[in-house]
This record gives structure tokens, sequence and C-alpha cells, in this order.
């Protein structure tokens, strides 16, 4: 078999670059003894090589065991079949992936190919493999809980008229918030006290229907929001899936189906970092994206550039503490160069602030006196201020119709830690090198997406729950970097 394989095939790339790493931390998970098991540096070369060739099914790869000369020759003729693979996948590669995959790219990095000085960061959704049908949504169950209180909260009034005497020494129900437990006792108290009473029928339905339903309802309400946590929704099939809207053609077609959010950073086109997210936007999946690159390297880059998704307050402040060159556009980054934009004298933005009176002034050149400031929250609990200021005479103002069409005189508001941030951002950007990293970023990461969703026709995960999807990404990132160096 070594007669018939290629000198430069990739299949001797994935050996020698196996054979090279330290598979330490997959020996840890096999305990001594017992009967004789597949070296796990075999099992890993299979399945990396089985991901750089689009085959990423187990009994395919049982199959390809015994019919393809690569996989014969990397395997040492050995032939696991799919139960073992699929095990040695899902359950011995989940805490040591990382690990293997940190080694790669340390060895991608003593040749020269990658930088993990500077990154370019994006993220995909790609779908679970989960039934997109059968969905749970947080609005759907805060609603239904809502409507059981409204007329949980109606049959008390109802008893309270029909029977106030036995509820005298009861304290008056509150049902802003309810669970079965709580459901249960009130509607036995309704029960007792309206024992005896002309009750009508439609009551006596509705008190039968609530008896037999609320309690195992609100029962099963609860276990689902604990599966959601801070999640809008989830598949039942899969309940660490998060419905996400997909681009599914190219009229951008949008569909809601369960997915996760794939976060990559690459160099040169190389993956040298990835994580997995159950949520949606991309603004609340940079700080866990960059842990996941300091517990790799020991170290965070020296800069990051990002699409506007990952600009936000909170982002800045944490580049900025961890002194990273931040070339992450905001939103209407590009709005803001156009000249429309620029010599429009009535936005918020381009109105002039004098930073030692603390001072805004409008259009007519009128000061506005700050009022106060609105604090507020973000969805991950970040607090932002915006500080309010107001026109004292609008009235009468020559301007008042272009700049302001409401009632009373005019309030801007500015947040003056993210104008601060922006006006740094946007130097950054607009320099030598924020043009490069510009100009770099589209064709580095994205073409990365591109290479593994196009080329590879990886679409959609194989493997249900976070934590297998998360050796899914991995495998993936492993086998993009050893393609890309075979090439």
């Amino acid at each position: 078999m070594e007669e018939l394989i290629e000198e430069n095939h990739p299949v001797r790339l994935v050996n020698d670059v196996i054979d090279r790493i330290n598979v330490d931390p997959l020996l840890k998970h096999y305990k001594p003894g017992g009967t004789s098991v597949y070296h796990p540096r075999m099992l890993l070369k299979v399945l990396v090589y089985g991901y750089l060739t689009n085959i990423y099914s187990s009994r395919k790869m049982e199959a390809a065991l015994k019919e393809n000369i690569h996989f014969m020759w990397l395997s040492a003729m050995n032939k696991p079949d799919h139960n073992t693979i699929a095990r040695f996948r899902s359950e011995r590669l989940k805490d040591a992936l990382r690990q293997v995959f940190g080694q790669v790219v340390e060895l991608l990095l003593e040749e020269g190919l990658v930088s993990i000085k500077t990154i370019y960061t994006d993220g995909t959704k790609l779908e679970a493999n989960a039934n997109r049908y059968t969905f749970v949504w947080g609005k759907a169950i805060k609603t239904s809980k809502e409507r059981i209180a409204k007329q949980l909260d109606e049959l008390w009034k109802y008893t309270q008229q029909l029977a106030e005497e036995e509820l005298t020494d009861e304290v008056p129900a509150d049902f802003k918030e309810i669970d079965s437990k709580k459901v249960s006792r009130t509607i036995a108290k309704i029960d007792q006290a309206l024992e005896g009473k002309p009750v009508s029928k439609k009551v006596k339905q509705k008190l039968n229907y609530a008896r037999r339903n609320w309690p195992s309802k609100l029962a099963e309400y609860a276990e689902k929001e604990a599966v959601l946590g801070s999640r809008s929704s989830y598949s039942k099939t899969d309940p660490q899936a998060t419905f996400m809207r997909m681009k599914d053609d190219h009229m951008l077609n949008g569909q809601l189906k369960p997915a996760y959010n794939w976060q990559i950073s690459t160099s040169n086109q190389f993956i040298v970092n990835y994580s997995l997210h159950q949520n949606a936007n991309d603004t609340l999946t940079l700080k866990p994206h960059l842990q996941h690159y300091h517990d790799l390297y020991q170290a965070l880059p020296e800069a990051i550039c990002a699409d506007a998704g990952y600009g936000s307050e909170e982002n800045y402040d944490y580049l900025e503490e961890e002194k990273i060159d931040n070339y992450i556009k905001y939103n209407y980054f590009h709005k803001e160069q156009s000249k429309k934009w620029k010599e429009d004298p009535f936005k918020s933005q381009n109105l002039y602030y004098n930073q030692e009176k603390d001072t805004v002034y409008c259009p007519m050149g009128q000061p506005m006196k700050r009022i106060g400031d609105r604090k507020s929250k973000t969805s991950s609990g970040y607090a932002q201020t915006y500080a309010q200021y107001q026109a004292i005479h609008c009235e009468g103002c020559p301007l008042r119709g272009a700049c302001y069409k409401a009632k009373g005189n005019r309030i801007v508001e500015l947040n003056h830690n993210l104008r601060r941030h922006k006006q740094k951002v946007r130097e950054n950007l607009t320099s030598a090198q924020g043009l490069l990293h510009r100009s770099k970023r589209p064709w580095d990461v994205e073409a990365t997406f591109g290479a593994i969703k196009h080329n590879r026709g990886f679409r959609r995960f194989m493997l249900k729950g976070l934590q297998k999807v998360e050796i899914e990404a991995g495998l993936l990132a492993i086998a993009h970097n050893l393609a890309k160096k075979a090439a």
C-alpha cells in the first residue's frame, strides 16, 4: 500500500501531523486492563482524515476502512466498526480535542504559516441535527402563564363575591407569580369556599378544567423554562439548539431553524480559534470566544478585526481593558463616512459638544444644558449611561421644522463612553493599518466559512448537544487547517 499512495497526498500529512502531537490527554480517558482497544492516535487519524475528505458519518468511515486504500494505510489495516468510531468521537474527544487543535496550530506557527498576534473573527449559523418543527418558544410559555394567572384571578374574584364569608381569613391572592403548587392550593381553597353554593355551570366547567390541567401544565412550563435559561427557544429533539434566522438561498429568504452559532478566528485562512454558542447575537460571543483563545495560548491577541456585529460598548470596554488593538466596526460606521451624513447638522452625533462646560450646542448655536442621566442594561447585564441635554428655546426657532418635530424643547441623549470608543475605532479603521485589516478580513475569515460550507458541503451538524457539536467543529477546524497546509 505504501507504493500506491503518492508522496504529496494529504493522507501522509495527516499521518505525520497526528504522529507529532502529544496524545496524553486522550490516553487519560482509557483505564488499564480489560479487552484490547484500538489506539486513540489511529482513531484520531481516521476521524480527521474523514472530515478532510468530506466523510462525516461513522458508518461511511467504517466502510472506507475496508474499501479505501488511504484509510486502510492510515489505520494499518485495523477495522474498527462504526460504534467504536462514534463512541470515540463523542465520548473520548470531549475534553481533549481542543488541546489537540492547539497543538496543530502551534505546528503551523512553527512553520510560519499562521500568526496568533492579529486575528480576524466572524461567525456563521449552522443547522443542528434536530427537528425544525418540534419547537418550544419562551414567549409562548410566558403568554400561557399570564393567561392562566388572569383566569385564576377571575375565579378568585368570583369566589369572593359568592362566598365572601368563607374567604374572610384568607389573604388576598397575588397571581403575578404562579407555579403548580400555588395554583393547586388556590383551586382547593376555591372548591372549599364554593361548596354548597349556587355556582354557574360555566364556572364549574372552568374549575374542573383548571383542576385537571393547570398544575401539570405549570410544572411542564417550569421544566421548559429551566431548559431555556436565558434563551428564547429550543428544539425538543436537541434541547441545546436555539432557533436562529438562517440564510437559505440567494434571495436571502431566511427561515427559523434550530442551529448553533459557530465563531472562528483565522490567520491567513487557517483557523486559530473556534467556539460554539447558543445565542444568535454575535455581540455576546466575543468575550467567551476570546476566553477560549486565552485558554489555548495562555495569552490574548494583540489585535482583532471583525465586522459591525461585534461592535458594542461592552466589547470595546473589554478590548481596552485587555489592551487589544481594536479594529471592530460599529453600526452606521459606513454611513458616517458618507457626505450626506457628515453634512447633516441636525443629527445628534453631529452636534458640537463642549467637554469642559458639559454642554451641547444646537444647530442655531444655543446651549443645551444637561438635565440628567438615563440608565439602561443590555441583555448581558452591562450597564450603560446616557447623558440627557435639553434645549431652552425651541419655540419660534426658524430651524424647528427640520431640527425637531415633537412637542416641547428638544432633548438629546449622548453616551460619552461609547462616543469616546467610536472616535478611537474610527481612527483605527481609517488608518493605513486599519484599511489593510478591513480589506483582508473578508477574504480571510469569510472565505474559510465558504470553504467549509460550500467546498466541503458541511451545512448541518451530525451530532446532538452543545458538547458533541463542539467536537465536530474542532474536527472540522483541524481538517481544514491540514487540507490548506497540504494544498
